[in-house]
């Protein structure tokens, strides 16, 4: 494990393997581990940079004090890319990570070769919002979702607020169907969600997906239900540079449940 020192902040990463940098955000309750399934493959032929955001583990941080803003959390991003200094990199975020790395590909250009947004995380703003799913926009991953879960764990109820949060995403049982590894790095940044509730993160816009001029991979799991696949399709649908990989028998954890169809799509979009 590496660091650097990032807008005051030292920011955790694994660093793995030489080639075209690819550079891995993870997603909420998740750190730079959440990656382990793909760690092999990505930097087979790649220098793999995989950070946790500022406030995840390996901090132990208890949801009080800090900076722990969605704007603080891209700022962070796009000030790391810019310390590494390695021109252009391939950026690749998952959920919450997606829609940071979505944010960073708005802002800063210049600093990515390509994109993959593996289901973004986030609401539509109605532009966006086919009217058939307007009520999923109060669903699992939500900031509704996100605050049930929060007040489980503010009151002390760890297990019962994570178990919340990832079977709102996942599905009824997907909790109990963890292995404990995966358990334990959510338990280590559960506190974080308490902070997410109010981290200021803003719908997607159909301006935002228009404005978005980079190849874009977005990719999803065939077995996700709720917003997810559908905020992927409208942005993929506005995005001018977009495609699109569905990983079949996968859901949100796709590069967890089938890495190898993950790296696969993945890779043969970063080589053309």
């Amino acid at each position: 494990m590496k660091t650097l020192h990032v807008n005051e902040y030292d920011m955790a990463y694994l660093d793995i393997g030489e080639g075209l940098p690819i550079i891995c955000i993870h997603g909420s309750l998740n750190d730079f581990r959440a990656w382990n399934a793909v760690l092999g493959p990505f930097s087979a032929s790649n220098r793999l940079i995989v950070p946790s955001m500022r406030h995840y583990f390996p901090e132990q941080w208890n949801g009080q004090g800090g900076h722990f803003r969605m704007d603080q959390h891209i700022e962070d991003t796009i000030s790391f890319i810019e310390e590494l200094d390695l021109g252009p990199v391939n950026l690749i975020g998952h959920s919450r990570g997606g829609h940071i790395s979505f944010r960073v590909g708005l802002q800063r250009p210049d600093l990515i070769r390509k994109l993959v947004l593996a289901e973004p995380g986030g609401t539509l703003e109605e532009d966006l919002m086919p009217a058939d799913a307007a009520m999923l926009s109060e669903g699992a991953g939500s900031r509704a979702h996100v605050a049930q879960s929060a007040k489980r764990i503010a009151a002390g109820d760890l297990e019962g607020g994570l178990r919340n949060f990832i079977d709102g995403i996942n599905g009824p049982g997907a909790w109990e169907k963890l292995p404990l590894v995966d358990r334990q790095m959510r338990a280590d940044n559960a506190y974080t969600l308490l902070a997410q509730v109010n981290e200021g993160r803003r719908p997607y816009s159909k301006a935002d997906a228009e404005a978005l001029s980079l190849p874009t991979l977005f990719i999803g799991g065939a077995d996700t239900t709720g917003l997810l696949p559908v905020v992927l399709q409208a942005l993929a649908g506005h995005a001018p540079h977009a495609e699109i990989a569905i990983i079949p028998n996968a859901g949100h954890s796709m590069f967890r449940q089938q890495p190898k169809a993950f790296c696969d799509a993945v890779l043969t979009f970063l080589a053309v």
